[in-house]
C-alpha cells in the first residue's frame, strides 16, 4: 500500500498531470477514483484539516449542481461537506493526500511539496 492517495479523476488533465508527476518521481499512489467511490463526510472533513482550507474552497463552483443545490459562498461548512459527499463532482481535483497532509493539485506542482 502507498504512503499516498489520489483522488483522481481520469478525465481531468490536472489530475493526470499530477498522477504523472507522481509517478515520475517514483511514487505509485492509491487511486481513488472519487466519482466512482465518493469520500464520506468524516474522509472530506479529514482532508479539508489536512489542505487547512475551509469547505467552500474545495468545492468546484462552477459545477451546475453548485447552482442547483442552491449552494453560494456564504454556505456553512456542513452544507458543502454534504453536498460534496452527495455529489462528489463538486469536490476540486485532484487531492493528494500523505499522511496528515495533503495539497491539491492545482497546478500539479503542488505535489512536490509532499515528496520528501
Amino acid at each position: 500500500m502507498s504512503d499516498y492517495v489520489i483522488w483522481h479523476n481520469p478525465r481531468c488533465s490536472k489530475s493526470r498531470q499530477t498522477l504523472t508527476l507522481l509517478q515520475d518521481h517514483g511514487i505509485e499512489p492509491e487511486d481513488l477514483r472519487y466519482l466512482e467511490t465518493p469520500p464520506s463526510k468524516q474522509q472530506i472533513k479529514d482532508v479539508l484539516n489536512k489542505l487547512g482550507i475551509p469547505a467552500i474552497d474545495l468545492v468546484r463552483r462552477g459545477e451546475p449542481a453548485f447552482k442547483e443545490l442552491a449552494l453560494n459562498k456564504d454556505a456553512s461548512e456542513a452544507e458543502l461537506i454534504d453536498a460534496m459527499s452527495k455529489y462528489p463532482v463538486l469536490i476540486e481535483r485532484p487531492v493528494v493526500i500523505r499522511g496528515d497532509r495533503a495539497v491539491l493539485g492545482r497546478p500539479p506542482e503542488n505535489v512536490l511539496n509532499l515528496i520528501d
